[in-house]
């Protein structure tokens, strides 16, 4: 296995580039995350509160920040995506292995946060094509979860079309104790 914490991969695709986030994306990200349409969109779960919405270029950089030093603690990896159509950030991939007493330990989370105009079916569906693949190798796990609210339609049938399925398992944060729904699930082996 390769550790993703000493040398964090690129990924990329004919339209997108993965790769690891640095300070100087901060403003195409602010674009991302003061996107009050992306906002319910984003899986905040057991993150203490914090939902995401960075409106100003000092939260955003506090943001980032913070992703940079979880990279060096071990805790999650955040890349960055830009589009090679226009050059541009338009939203970061998170992904750990989880360590917890519920249903979902091992598994490896799969954050995806893009625009509003990026959340398509088509779009995200490219970028599970891209990152999944080779998540279960680099994060030392056989299935991965992803949130996905039951009101994200494009996002739904993005992850139905790749091979996820809908799980009835609670996700039990272990920050808050809080039992979250909406995961879905996709296996090494599918």
């Amino acid at each position: 296995m390769k550790n993703v914490y000493e040398n964090c991969p690129v990924f990329e695709s004919n339209r997108f580039l993965l790769r690891f986030v640095i300070q100087e994306d901060t403003d195409d990200l602010l674009e991302v995350y003061s996107d009050k349409n992306a906002l319910p969109f984003f899986n905040s779960d057991n993150c203490d509160g914090d939902n995401f919405y960075y409106p100003d270029t000092d939260r955003m950089k506090n943001a980032i920040d913070f992703w940079l030093r979880s990279y060096e603690t071990k805790w999650f990896v955040r890349w960055t995506i830009i589009d090679k159509t226009c050059s541009k950030a338009i939203g970061t991939i998170e992904m750990f292995h989880r360590f917890a007493d519920d249903d979902f330990n091992h598994a490896g989370v799969l954050r995806l946060d893009v625009r509003s105009n990026y959340e398509k079916s088509d779009i995200l569906r490219d970028l599970f094509e891209l990152f999944i693949p080779p998540a279960y190798e680099l994060f030392d796990c056989n299935e991965i979860i992803t949130k996905v609210p039951v009101y994200a339609v494009e996002r739904i049938n993005a992850a139905q079309s790749f091979g996820f399925t809908k799980s009835e398992k609670l996700l039990i944060g272990t920050n808050d104790h809080y039992a979250y729904n909406n995961y879905w699930t996709i296996n090494k082996d599918r």
